[in-house]
């Protein structure tokens, strides 16, 4: 007869006629009242039998009995079967709960907003799946609800990170600070390490509140914190980005100057890279054309048009029975990068619809009409149209800093050309200008003025990223290593680069792959370089992130949320920037229980 061994002891399969018993799961289950016998000894089972059911089943024949085991048998797993299910309904759920969660913080949604999708799922479900309504009902998205999700979510991604950190070889920092909606500091510390598979993660490390002053000490106190409580050893911080305020930048008692000197504490070995964000210093590069009075003078047209609801109505009257290809002239915001260029186009094109309305309402357009000013526009919209192209190259999410700094090299290179082709008269790169010079007299168009000014935006953009050229070399030995001069190279890793240059399978790979993914390739037999490559990768070029999720902050905390909690304020950006890491649902599902939420109820 078959038999199955626990804890050293058999249970034979006669023993489910003789004492009504079978064997789940490794111990005896009686299939009468379902008790469990701890050791599968017959003594045991006999005795639960003879104590407990002897007398109601003893006149039955072994016939009978098989009949009655296996009946018994059905039921037992017609039961497991109804809990089983009972269970994965209830996980569903749950896990249902944290998906609508995650997804409302995502889009910057009030929490209460789940009793209004609950609402809109029980309406579809009476038409869609009736026989579902009760699974639907089991789906808890009350407000507390939500908020709660929210921050278990928001825990769950912060243990990941801190469990990725353990690995992480290499790390920089970008750090930003802005206000919300009701005036409180908000710090933004972003995160990217690099293990050592040379993988990186790019990622929310703190995102804190600061309710009094901002100096440089109480920003370098929050940073830290940060660094400490992932538990990342100060001696692998190799780069940190700000905005270059003086708060950030400051040598001492700014946050640069004070984590060098924490390093310096820490008898950290590496020295400390710092960058000014490259996408605010290309902005910055933009004031030394020193042509405000264009800009002057076309803000003060839009907000003409703009400021007033009948002018503006208007306005877009007037374009639409002059059968223009635009509708409408945006706004100009300073502190958006992109805006300046898109205003200065707009008004380009509706030039003279623009002076056309002007004159209805009776103001002067004798400056707009001038030959001079419509050159300086032409001029200007076209080189905020190329310096807008330079910043969307140098925006998104996990940019290496060697592409954003080729691609700032590649502008002083055409700034140079174009240089050279505006003193020649051949503005061949910018179409407003050219637009313009076919309008009016060649000698008119001052090509002299505009060359100088291109001289001077190239000499501005060399002068802001001096500290990008001093990292040149070792830029180029991540971005194509097989070119480097080995004799410029560090000397520590002069002999592996030798042995790398030579190796014509890496070679290959490189050409396969490209700059971003061959440092993965490299052997581990050149630690040296995995270690430098590991170092660059993780460097920040710029503090986009923090900007992004100062956009995402201002989504979020509106004027009408205001009470917004910094914790729920936290959890919430914390989800929506996510972007290497995503919250392991099903392991937060396993620790909680359906909570049934009616529908009219608000916490």
């Amino acid at each position: 007869m078959a038999k199955r061994k626990a804890e050293n002891r058999s249970f034979l399969d006669k023993w489910e006629a003789e004492y009504l018993f079978t064997y789940v799961k490794d111990k005896p289950v009686c299939l009468v009242c379902g008790v469990n016998v701890a050791v599968s000894k017959e003594y045991n089972i006999r005795r639960h039998y003879e104590t407990k059911h002897h007398d109601k089943y003893k006149d039955l024949d072994m016939t009978q009995r098989s009949q009655k085991v296996e009946e018994m048998k059905r039921s037992l797993v017609s039961q497991q079967n109804m809990f089983k299910k009972a269970t994965s309904q209830s996980e569903a759920a749950v896990k249902a709960s944290y998906i609508v969660a995650a997804e409302i913080a995502k889009s910057a949604r009030p929490f209460n907003e789940g009793e209004f999708v609950k609402k809109c799922m029980m309406k579809v479900c009476d038409l869609v799946c009736p026989e579902k309504k009760q699974a639907f009902s089991n789906v808890s998205l009350s407000r507390n609800t939500v908020a709660d999700r929210t921050c278990d979510l928001a825990t769950n991604l912060y243990d990941q990170l801190m469990e990725k950190g353990k690995d992480f070889v290499a790390f920089s920092l970008a750090v930003d600070e802005s206000c919300d909606a009701s005036d409180t500091a908000q710090l933004s510390v972003f995160i990217r390490g690099v293990d050592s598979n040379l993988c990186v993660t790019e990622e929310l490390l703190g995102f804190k509140s600061m309710h009094g002053t901002t100096t440089g000490k109480e920003i370098f106190e929050e940073v830290s914190k940060c660094v400490t409580e992932i538990k990342l050893p100060w001696d692998k911080l190799v780069g940190l980005t700000t905005d270059g305020a003086p708060a950030m930048c400051g040598k001492k008692s700014g946050l640069v100057g004070m984590v060098r000197e924490k390093m310096r504490e820490e008898n950290c070995a590496g020295e400390l890279t710092v960058y000014h964000c490259i996408i605010h210093q290309e902005s910055l590069c933009a004031k030394a054309l020193k042509m405000e009075h264009v800009m002057t003078t076309v803000t003060q047209v839009v907000n003409f048009i703009r400021a007033k609801g009948l002018n503006h109505r208007q306005f877009k009257c007037f374009l639409e029975e002059c059968g223009s290809e635009y509708a409408d002239v945006p706004y100009h915001t300073e502190v958006r990068w992109l805006s300046r260029g898109k205003v200065l186009n707009r008004c380009f094109e509706l030039r003279e619809e623009i002076c056309q309305f002007l004159e209805t309402k009776g103001k002067d357009t004798a400056e707009l009409r001038e030959q001079k000013f419509l050159c300086e526009l032409a001029f200007l919209c076209d080189i905020s149209s190329h310096l807008d192209v330079l910043n969307l190259q140098l925006q998104g999410w996990g940019r290496i800093i060697t592409d954003m700094y080729a691609a700032v090299r590649a502008f002083k290179t055409k700034l140079c050309l174009w240089e050279n082709q505006m003193l020649q008269g051949n503005p061949c790169h910018f179409p407003c200008c050219q637009t313009i010079k076919a309008q009016i007299s060649t000698a008119v168009f001052p090509c002299a003025q505009f060359a100088e000014k291109l001289s001077v935006l190239a000499a501005e953009f060399s002068r802001r990223f001096a500290d990008f050229d001093v990292q040149k070399c070792r830029f180029e030995l991540l971005s194509n290593p097989f070119a480097v001069d080995v004799e410029n190279a560090p000397t520590n890793i002069q002999m592996e680069l030798i042995e790398l240059q030579c190796n014509d399978t890496l070679k290959s790979k490189y050409d396969a792959v490209g700059a971003a993914q061959f440092p993965r390739f490299i052997p581990d037999t050149m630690p040296q370089l995995r270690t430098q490559a590991a170092q660059m990768l993780s460097m920040f070029g710029s503090t986009y992130l923090c900007e992004q999720l100062f956009s995402s902050m201002k989504m979020t905390k509106t004027t009408h949320r205001r009470r917004l909690t910094d914790e729920h304020l936290r959890s919430i950006l914390r989800i929506s920037s996510a972007q290497s890491l995503s919250p392991d649902i099903d392991e937060l599902a396993s620790k909680k229980r359906c909570q049934v939420s009616g529908l009219g109820t608000s916490d």
